[in-house]
């Protein structure tokens, strides 16, 4: 008899089992309800920019590792990509395509597309390390997968936007480097602009601390009763008020 009942519980567990797997196939992917609900709220906070151009334009999220091909506020395309180190970062802000090359280009694959940032070369290329996708892995530049490069490279001419996005706090990323003369980066073209409009420096906000920007801040620094130097600190941010928030 206790044999008998053993094989009669599982036969009954394995019932269960199986009218739990038909009910979980019978309802809708979760995965696509939550795609489809942050795809809406993507939409929607697109709707609210006034900037947002009415043709194409590229969005790069280098926290998600995507590349968003719009026609205003319509999604046309997604790509996976990767993006830069910590060392070597992603320019964050709004650039233009300036420039394109077509053909073998050895590590950049088949397709470069440049980019007109301030502070140095960055472009959106191919890779012939597709290993490296969806991970941060280049020395800024957005990489993609080649054939996904080349899809791209087709669709957008020379001019169109491209709007590189970092953590929650613009081009500030997701916290506050240390600066120096010589730095290039994202966190140089917002202290400028900072300084800018704080009436310490008057040269363009290009991303690059040379002698302009060293003197802006050192004289920014003695106003503010700062330790004397030309270091861009936690201290002289804040005393800025170039502070992180969403």
């Amino acid at each position: 008899m206790r044999g008998l009942a053993k094989r009669i519980a599982g036969i009954v567990s394995g019932c269960a089992a199986v009218a739990l797997a038909m009910s979980l196939m019978c309802m809708p992917p979760l995965s696509q309800a939550v795609m489809a609900s942050a795809e809406q709220s993507t939409q929607e906070e697109l709707a609210k920019r006034a900037n947002v151009p009415e043709g194409l334009w590229i969005l790069i999220s280098t926290h998600q590792k995507t590349l968003t091909l719009y026609e205003g506020t319509t999604v046309k395309k997604r790509y996976t990509v990767a993006t830069g180190t910590s060392d070597t970062p992603s320019p964050i802000g709004t650039f233009l395509i300036s420039h394109r090359f077509a053909g073998e280009l050895g590590g950049f694959g088949t397709r470069f597309l440049g980019l007109n940032v301030g502070w140095g070369q960055f472009g959106i290329h191919g890779t012939n390390k597709p290993g490296s996708i969806g991970s941060n892995a280049s020395h800024g530049c957005i990489r993609m997968f080649i054939k996904d490069s080349e899809d791209l490279y087709a669709k957008v001419p020379n001019y169109t936007k491209v709007v590189i996005e970092g953590g929650p706090y613009g081009q500030l990323d997701t916290y506050l480097r240390s600066l120096s003369a010589g730095d290039r980066n994202s966190h140089v073209a917002a202290v400028q602009q900072k300084l800018s409009a704080l009436g310490y420096y008057y040269g363009s906000a290009d991303g690059i601390y040379g002698a302009g920007t060293q003197e802006a801040v050192k004289k920014a620094r003695k106003a503010l009763k700062l330790p004397a130097g030309d270091r861009v600190d936690y201290a002289f941010y804040q005393a800025i008020g170039l502070i992180l928030f969403e």
